[in-house]
């Protein structure tokens, strides 16, 4: 039985966004890891890229929308993000050209999912670092 490590962080959708780009031009910063809390707004952003690194660019993105955190907890790289109970990708790193406002946490998945492709409401739940959920 493997053993969590830290808290599975859930949020709630507060609003929605229904588009893509090509050439975003965001860029992967160098921590792996970002501190949440309860009440946070953050923008949840898909992405084709998998393997880039920090200091990247991340260009091909879609747009799913800003989560509330309902709990405090640690996001990083590599987590699992569940949407209706189903992993669609994971976490890739984050830009922060929007800090303090909100960070971007990019997700890395098969397409540059928006909210539409997603059927994403406002409140829909969304979870970070879910062992529970098959993959």
């Amino acid at each position: 039985m493997s053993q969590q490590t830290k808290r599975v962080v859930h949020g709630a959708f507060a609003a929605l966004l229904f588009h893509r780009q090509e050439e975003r031009g965001m860029r992967l910063i160098e921590f792996e890891t970002r501190c949440v809390q309860q009440g946070e707004i953050h923008e949840i952003v898909t992405t084709t890229h998998s393997d880039s690194i920090a200091g990247d660019l991340i260009n091909r993105v879609g747009f799913l929308g800003f989560a509330e955190m309902k709990c405090g907890g640690v996001i990083g790289r590599g987590d699992p993000v569940v949407i209706h109970n189903q992993v669609i990708g994971h976490v890739l790193g984050f830009d922060d050209c929007h800090f303090p406002n909100h960070y971007n946490i990019l997700i890395s998945t098969k397409e540059t999912w928006t909210a539409e492709d997603l059927n994403l409401e406002v409140e829909s739940s969304i979870t970070f670092g879910s062992l529970k959920i098959e993959e």
